[in-house]
């Protein structure tokens, strides 16, 4: 994953990429909680109405600051609601190989008592299949599972494919491929910068 936190002059917002977090969502939406609930327990993302809403009403709190969206929009659904309050001066799209993807995804456990997140690949526990902290045994939950972790790749793939060419249509889509971060990070960097100001040294601290 690519980070930019504390290098540009603008909001990060992040679309809520794991099941805890977007649970945590549908549960503060309780008019359409119930239906989140049956697309979790399925390895599925949320409903796209309900990203949407919530990501539209924290963007419209913002309209005097520079943002970067980090997941968003992901259908055409969502960049058809973005167009009604703004206009993106830039889109980056990353290309990375599916099963490169699915590795890195499925290779995430969890502490339930505590909630801590391990990753076997970048972020291994010192013990292995052993929280750090209590010595208790990890779980993979269900949607981190390889399968379902497949299965969403090609759900997402299926529903980005027109937003990706509703950008390139428009002139601001660039795309970068690679497995590797230390390698496709300049190319953004070197991209972001020409729109937005980096932070100098003392501004970063």
């Amino acid at each position: 994953m690519l980070d930019y936190s504390g290098r540009f002059q603008q909001q990060i917002i992040k679309l809520w990429n794991s099941m805890p977090q977007q649970a945590a969502i549908a549960t503060s939406l309780k008019d359409v909680g119930i239906l989140a609930k049956q697309y979790l327990e399925k390895g599925l993302l949320v409903p796209d109405h309900v990203f949407t809403r919530v990501m539209i009403t924290e963007l419209e709190k913002m309209q005097t600051q520079p943002w970067l969206l980090d997941g968003f929009p992901r259908t055409l659904g969502q960049a058809e609601a973005l167009d009604t309050i703004c206009e993106l001066d830039l889109v980056i799209s990353l290309n990375i190989p599916f099963e490169s993807l699915k590795d890195r995804l499925s290779a995430r456990w969890i502490h339930p008592a505590s909630g801590r997140v391990y990753n076997m690949e970048f972020n291994p526990p010192q013990v292995h299949g052993v929280d750090d902290v209590t010595g208790e045994p990890l779980i993979q939950r269900e949607d981190d599972k390889p399968e379902a972790v497949a299965a969403r790749l090609r759900k997402y793939k299926d529903a980005a494919k027109p937003v990706m060419e509703l950008y390139k249509n428009r002139g601001i889509l660039h795309s970068f491929s690679g497995t590797e971060t230390n390698k496709i990070w300049p190319y953004v960097y070197s991209l972001v910068s020409s729109k937005i100001p980096p932070l100098q040294a003392k501004e970063a601290n």
